[in-house]
């Protein structure tokens, strides 16, 4: 099958809350320099204000070192702070009403997939790249209505040809099976915001993906 170029693989998904008390600026660039090579930023308990102060400090971080920032479902943060692009659900503004707004419309727009349906429509067809989520049951993320485990995502692997960012209680012992399984990127949030060193954690993760 010809699969869609992906020039992204360690997705680094961050809060200041899952940083458990380190400064998540510093981590997102610990992170960077241990091989991240795109970055999202999730505050879904903020205030859009207080959200749009944090991606304000971290697009410095990430244009410093030419990483793309994604906004996790906020389009008022993702249009002030121009951000490379916007990550969205099933509950959020979906990617076809994404497309029509003039300063998200050329961005970045990915789309969770959280059930085998979602395959099948527009939304899918628009977005750039599909969220696998989760890929296993993690503490990060209740809200989700399936685990996909290795076989879904080699399932959904021979149904598309996007993109696959696989998200969910991935770490260093399961990322090449993630990988081999037909994920393109592999979408992380504790193993390295968590970690006692993001940049070691984001290495050793790089170096599962590309060996």
């Amino acid at each position: 099958m010809n699969i869609k170029p992906f020039p992204y693989s360690l997705y680094l998904v961050i809060s200041e809350a899952d940083c458990m008390g380190k400064n998540f600026l510093e981590v997102a660039e610990q992170a960077i320099l241990g091989g991240v090579d795109i970055i999202q930023l999730r505050e879904k308990k903020d205030s859009t204000e207080a959200f749009l102060q944090k991606a304000m400090h971290l697009i410095e971080v990430t244009n410093k070192y030419g990483i793309p920032l994604i906004i996790n479902d906020n389009i008022t943060v993702t249009e002030k702070v121009n951000a490379a692009g916007i990550h969205v659900g099933n509950s959020d503004a979906t990617p076809q009403d994404l497309r029509q707004r003039p300063l998200i419309g050329n961005k970045m727009i990915g789309y969770s997939i959280e059930h085998m349906d979602q395959l099948y429509n527009e939304q899918t067809t628009v977005a750039d790249y599909l969220g696998i989520s989760p890929v296993f049951k993690t503490k990060t993320k209740t809200d989700t209505v399936i685990e996909w485990g290795l076989d879904g995502i080699t399932q959904i692997r021979q149904l598309t040809k996007k993109p696959l960012v696989a998200i969910g209680n991935i770490h260093l012992e399961n990322a090449r099976a993630v990988i081999s399984a037909g994920a393109d990127c592999l979408a992380v949030v504790s193993a390295i915001c968590s970690a006692a060193d993001p940049q070691k954690a984001a290495y050793e993760l790089k170096n599962e993906i590309v060996k």
